[in-house]
């Protein structure tokens, strides 16, 4: 058990977070739709586990990047081609991958 999340909650996350694809974004809640719990919980899990993993492709619902990896996260979706509003935000409504149907 991970003080938080057993094993198998944390590999589920992980792995759904890997297909999303280059270039496309899920949330929190999405990905919680999926797997189970909420969004903080998978929160949790990208925050203790997500560095191998695509972290940048998973983003609050409304597309803000995090303050705290919000340079890092940018340049990752610059690099991918990831569709952005004039604002800098995420343009949720072209990038949003659902990991429910995988489109």
């Amino acid at each position: 058990m991970d003080g938080v999340v057993d094993e198998g909650y944390v590999e589920a996350v992980l792995d759904l977070v890997e297909r999303i694809p280059a270039g496309r974004v899920t949330t929190y809640g999405a990905i919680a739709g999926v797997v189970g719990g909420g969004p903080r919980q998978v929160g949790s899990v990208m925050a203790r586990h997500g560095g191998p993993v695509p972290w940048w492709r998973v983003v609050r619902a409304d597309g803000s990047l995090p303050p705290s990896h919000g340079d890092r996260a940018r340049e990752c979706h610059l690099a991918e081609d990831t569709p952005l509003r004039t604002s800098g935000g995420l343009d949720m409504s072209r990038a949003f991958w659902d990991p429910a149907t995988g489109e």
